[in-house]
């Protein structure tokens, strides 16, 4: 498979994440946020390990425990602290300097050559999704911006932790394994600090499935294949494309207005993601020749 096919599953990865907002406003229920989060991870984990039947060996029981809180349980659960405490817009763009800390963290743990390029793609991509999402009357919360700025570094530390750590496995094993610890993780949490979940509706049950199955086992295991192959540059500032699409289905399904800056917002982000994924290729065709 050619890096532009394995290029465009990773995308479609975002792509889907971007519809998280609009099926848990839509329809789950309000006011158990890690409980949705500990069933999104957890049963999908289960199934997965239950149908592949690998279980992690050695060092990587503890290395499992690690990637599953970052990339799932803190992660998750700062998300949910930066949703409630910030307009969803001031949440996004804080929460879409992810890419550029990727970039860093690749630097100083995998010795990734930084690229000029792909820093200042990733500083766009954070001013095309201020474009598309902030409003004038945003108001701002310290511990709001705090706790997105951390859910960034968090998603961003076990991205490149998931590349340094090359698993043994192929990527629906390795996403298994997350998803059950990530899941485990915010079990008792859920538990303690949560009432008890409602009786769930027929379309509660669609869309946390939805959101289990599509939106977490299978994106995820895209998402980390692309890792392993292309690496975290290349593969985080596709995350960019998830505010587009929440704006996009917004907009189809909920009737919400577009307005003309908006519009220049996703052109902007566009074209910041094509520019850092020409400066990754660049980057591989060079290293290729050396």
């Amino acid at each position: 498979m050619d890096r532009y096919t394995v290029l465009g599953l990773t995308a479609l990865a975002p792509i889907v994440w971007g519809s998280t907002y609009l099926v848990t406003t839509e329809m789950l229920p309000a006011g158990v946020p890690l409980t949705l989060a500990m069933l999104r991870a957890l049963p999908a984990g289960l199934l997965l390990i239950l149908f592949l039947r690998k279980l992690p060996q050695g060092i990587w029981w503890l290395r499992v425990v690690i990637l599953g809180a970052l990339n799932f349980s803190v992660f998750w659960w700062l998300l949910f602290i930066a949703a409630y405490r910030l307009p969803g817009g001031v949440a996004a763009t804080v929460g879409a300097v992810q890419p550029l800390v990727v970039l860093f963290l690749s630097r100083c743990l995998l010795n990734n050559r930084l690229s000029f390029v792909s820093i200042i793609a990733s500083v766009t991509g954070i001013f095309g999704v201020a474009i598309l999402l902030l409003t004038p009357s945003a108001a701002l919360d310290t511990l709001g911006i705090v706790a997105g700025l951390a859910g960034a570094f968090s998603m961003a530390a076990g991205t490149v932790l998931s590349r340094r750590w090359q698993p043994p496995v192929n990527a629906l094993t390795f996403t298994s394994w997350q998803l059950t610890a990530g899941g485990l993780i915010l079990l008792p949490f859920a538990l303690w600090f949560e009432p008890a979940l409602p009786q769930l509706t027929t379309l509660n049950i669609v869309g946390l499935g939805y959101l289990t199955l599509i939106g977490g086992a299978v994106t995820y295991a895209l998402w980390f294949r692309g890792l392993a192959i292309l690496g975290p540059s290349a593969v985080a500032s596709l995350g960019f494309l998830s505010p587009v699409s929440a704006v996009i289905l917004g907009w189809f399904y909920l009737n919400q207005q577009l307005s003309p800056l908006q519009f220049i917002g996703m052109l902007v982000i566009l074209l910041s993601v094509w520019a850092s994924q020409r400066a990754e290729t660049k980057k591989v065709i060079f290293a290729h020749q050396n």
